[in-house]
């Protein structure tokens, strides 16, 4: 049993080394702008985006767009979630 163990936190360290990534600031702000705009995008695709293909990737370049839109054809929420996405 302590062999399973001492194997499995082995391979489990050495994994954790491989896979860490250094991120800049910029890039991580980016990450979180992209994940945010995607679920608003969801989350009002009834209400602000009805007419654009459900299926639509959200992208870097899409970010801006979707906070226009959401602050466009939004309620309240909808436009505090569209100015915190705009940088």
């Amino acid at each position: 049993m302590t062999s399973v163990r001492k194997y499995l936190a082995e391979i489990g360290a050495r994994g954790g080394r491989k896979s860490r990534r250094a991120l800049t600031p910029s890039a991580a702000r980016s990450m979180v702008r992209i994940r945010e705009a995607r679920k608003a995008f969801k989350r009002y695709r009834t209400r602000c985006f009805w007419w654009a293909d459900p299926s639509l990737r959200i992208g870097a370049d899409d970010v801006a767009w979707v906070a226009e839109q959401l602050m466009k054809h939004g309620d309240r929420e909808a436009f505090q979630l569209g100015a915190k996405l705009c940088p």
